[in-house]
């Protein structure tokens, strides 16, 4: 390989021009030659058995050339690379310009390359820290909360249905006097201000009682995900065959016995106190080191290629989809039920990408003018999750892993505590409601 040229034709693109001289293209469309000759059938020569000469002259001088030029390119092409310690952040687009058999090949190659970016002074970064205090009535709802998830259904028939009750039903839905597809259940139990049906139908459950039958009048959404319902009037038939509703606990001493490790009331809420308090400092620390890194991201400057959002949305799209497999659903499934295009869809992760991006890129050049280094020993650390998970030595995991990725990781962790680090608090800032990659 002998690079020509090495030009920047626009921002974050670079132009590689760059030879492969005419012998080791010869000899690699020999290679070709000798690898199909055994499949090769021309007429009047026996299968396998026709000279390269004769099956360029029937087929065409190029006949091999094309998978030569492909076996050869990806190492070439990497040399190329490596000559110009270009970074590249994605694939790079190639063009073969000229095909000589006595002077070779000449490729041209149009890479995207890694953006350098201006950072802005990231050390001492002021932002918001406050802490949200743990009251009475905050832990109040707590214990609410606790009391929900141990409260018992009773069956209730001395009154009509009420807000919060769960009723058990019988419905079917008419347009027009038809009754719809989709329409009908039996045996429905209906959790009544729950929002499980469309807006209208559980309200008009309320004060009804078991026996009854009834209609209850409701439109559809004008946005309903079955169009021939949306915005439409219907009649819905009710008939009501239970009626329950939660009956909680007393919050005493014998039910805080039966619920957790202590004795009293008293030592419940002064333990829950301490655990809310320890929560709402962590979450202020949390929200502290966001507003930190949303300031290095807003005044961090670059010109990001769009490929490297992409990219960063297939990710998180991956990621978000695997989230959906865990819990039985597709992405498919969960696009159709939301109503949404895919490219919608990868339109909401795109602020959030450019973040993440931005960040990275950030972090990676700080720890480069850090000039932060990394010790076997951290390396070792750093890799033992991996090898537990995984069941492999440490040594077997380097094998198995893009190493240099890794030590980048750590280099950028170690950019992120000295940004987080040397920050300060200034609770004269207003907090903003951004959400920050990290």
């Amino acid at each position: 390989m002998s690079l020509k040229s090495s030009e920047k034709i626009d921002v974050n693109t670079q132009e590689l021009l760059f030879e492969i001289d005419a012998e080791t293209f010869e000899n690699a469309v020999e290679a070709v030659y000798q690898k199909q000759r055994k499949n090769i059938q021309i007429q009047g020569f026996r299968k396998g058995k026709a000279s390269r000469k004769m099956v360029e002259k029937v087929y065409g001088e190029g006949v091999f050339y094309e998978e030569a030029i492909n076996s050869l390119l990806g190492g070439e092409l990497a040399a190329a690379i490596e000559e110009t310690k270009l970074e590249l952040v994605d694939r790079p687009t190639v063009e073969v310009t000229s095909i000589n058999k006595e002077t070779g090949i000449t490729i041209k190659a149009t890479c995207i390359t890694k953006p350098d970016v201006t950072l802005p002074e990231y050390k001492g970064i002021k932002a918001p820290k406050r802490v949200t205090e743990v009251t009475e009535e905050a832990i109040d709802k707590q214990v609410e909360v606790l009391l929900q998830r141990n409260a018992r259904m009773i069956s209730v028939d001395d009154r009509p249905v009420a807000n919060g009750d769960e009723a058990t039903i019988d419905f079917e839905g008419f347009l027009d006097g038809v009754a719809f597809d989709g329409g009908k259940g039996e045996g429905f139990p209906l959790k009544i201000g729950g929002g499980q049906f469309i807006p209208g139908f559980e309200e008009q459950i309320i004060g009804h009682s078991i026996g009854e039958e009834f209609d209850i009048n409701v439109t559809f959404p004008e946005d309903y995900q079955m169009t021939d319902l949306a915005g439409k009037e219907t009649v819905f038939k009710i008939k009501i065959h239970a009626i329950t509703c939660q009956e909680l606990p007393e919050f005493d001493d014998e039910f805080v016995k039966d619920t957790s490790e202590f004795d009293t009331v008293a030592e419940f809420r002064a333990d829950m106190k301490a655990k809310m308090t320890e929560n709402a400092e962590n979450a202020a620390t949390s929200n502290f080191e966001n507003s930190v890194f949303e300031t290095l991201i807003k005044n961090t400057e670059a010109v990001i290629p769009p490929v490297m959002i992409e990219h960063r949305i297939d990710a998180l799209v991956d990621g978000f989809a695997q989230s959906l497999q865990q819990q039985g659903m597709t992405l498919d499934i969960y696009l159709q039920y939301t109503g949404m295009t895919e490219n919608a869809f990868r339109d909401t992760f795109d602020e959030r990408a450019r973040n993440e991006v931005i960040l990275r890129l950030a972090l990676e050049k700080i720890a480069n003018q850090e000039g932060f280094e990394i010790t076997e020993e951290e390396i070792n650390a750093g890799l033992e999750p991996l090898s537990v998970q995984s069941g492999l030595t440490i040594d077997q995991v380097k094998q198995r892993i893009p190493m240099s990725e890794f030590i980048t990781d750590l280099k950028v962790t170690k950019a992120a505590e000295l940004v987080k680090e040397s920050a300060v608090v200034d609770n004269t800032i207003e907090e903003t409601t951004e959400e920050t990659a990290e």
